[in-house]
């Protein structure tokens, strides 16, 4: 069950965290891998335990949010069969706290990058008669997150692509569906404490990690096999959903 043997993937932010979790796993599976990531050195961690463990995998530099890289990097990988859209940036702030700077750079990688990927994936599925998507949404799409609003903002656009995706290519054998975790232990986190909590990045972290009422954050290697079980053949009826992965954050919250 859930082998992905023969499988061409693009996985974008490959390089550490979920998407780490997802290449290597994939990797494991069978799958032939291609990391994309704002830089090789960033995705050559990841490059090497792969094939360490005598999997496939090539690298690629591409800004997610640059059409003209993005479209030369996909015809470059060619034909593929899994597109898994990982790549994304966070933001602290409310509406009337975050600069327009700031909100362009979120939209620029969390939506446009996305778009981008889509866009030149499309094309690639329809050289392999068909594929799956997979669309790395939040729980911030869901529910209301304090001081998140350009990341929720992107985050509910990647739910909403989703949908139209799902929509528009179900004739062309296409399946794409999204995945909202909620916090999840990855050194992303860990920088992202310590940038915006300095001095005091125990308590962030005991905090975050005690906001899922399972009372921690989730693991990558748990998004990444929920992903494997989604692009496996034993989901192809599966389209056009979002799966929360939240440890009861959406639903036991009170």
């Amino acid at each position: 069950m859930f082998s992905l043997k023969n499988k061409k993937t693009v996985v974008t932010g490959g390089g550490s965290g979920i998407g780490r979790a997802i290449a290597t796993l994939f990797a494991k599976q069978g799958a032939e891998v291609h990391i994309i990531d704002l830089s090789l050195e960033s995705a050559q961690e990841t490059l090497d335990e792969i094939k360490k463990a005598g999997g496939t995998a090539f690298s690629y530099a591409c800004n997610v949010a640059d059409q003209k890289e993005v479209v030369a990097t996909f015809e470059k990988i060619g034909n593929i069969n899994i597109l898994i859209n990982n790549a994304g940036i966070a933001n602290v702030g409310k509406v009337d706290t975050t600069a327009e700077a700031d909100f362009d750079r979120v939209m620029d990688v969390n939506v446009k990058g996305v778009y981008n990927c889509l866009f030149a994936a499309i094309p690639q599925f329809r050289l392999s008669n068909g594929g799956v998507i997979i669309n790395m949404a939040s729980i911030a799409a869901w529910v209301g997150i304090p001081d998140r609003f350009a990341y929720s903002t992107a985050k509910g656009a990647v739910m909403a692509m989703t949908l139209s995706v799902a929509k528009d290519y179900i004739g062309e054998n296409i399946r794409c569906n999204s995945i909202s975790p909620a916090r999840v232990h990855t050194p992303f986190v860990d920088g992202f404490i310590s940038k915006n909590y300095a001095g005091k990045e125990a308590e962030m972290f005991e905090k975050l990690s005690q906001s899922q009422p399972i009372g921690r954050m989730g693991k990558p290697d748990e998004i990444a096999a929920l992903a494997l079980y989604l692009c496996s053949d034993e989901a192809g009826f599966i389209t056009g959903c979002d799966y929360p992965i939240d440890g009861g954050f959406i639903k036991l919250n009170n």
